[in-house]
């Protein structure tokens, strides 16, 4: 089994839990698919620049063979960009939660929300 098949199965892994955990309906699990789907990013922007062992990230004459650098400058610069998208999105749900007491992704808040007959409390009770 070669090293690529397992990158290649790592990102794919990564990416299918992250859309998973992205659609759920709570905001903690929302979160950690954001994360999840940074992570496979990350390593795809990094197998980009091919697979190289014991190599060195600079050119030279005399070398062998040299390994690219500017994947890893790219995956060094999205693993900044990720964690700052990160941390924006905890303090947005942690907002949202304190604002709606509930950590449901399309909540409403429990008192405003709509009795299953339509009517909210107190309407239509004056009669």
């Amino acid at each position: 089994m070669s090293v690529e098949f397992l990158v290649a199965s790592a990102i794919g892994a990564l990416t299918a839990a992250g859309i998973y955990l992205t659609l759920r309906g709570r905001t903690f699990p929302v979160v950690l698919g954001i994360a999840m789907l940074s992570y496979a990013i990350n390593a795809f922007l990094f197998s980009m620049g091919r697979l190289v062992v014991d190599q060195p990230p600079i050119y030279d004459p005399e070398a062998a063979g040299y390994t690219d650098p500017l994947p890893q400058a790219l995956v060094l610069t999205a693993i900044v960009i990720s964690f700052g998208m990160s941390a924006l999105v905890v303090v947005l749900a942690l907002r949202a939660y304190l604002e709606s007491g509930s950590d449901h992704v399309d909540a409403e808040p429990k008192d405003q929300a709509m009795p299953r007959d339509g009517r909210h409390k107190g309407e239509g009770d004056a009669r």
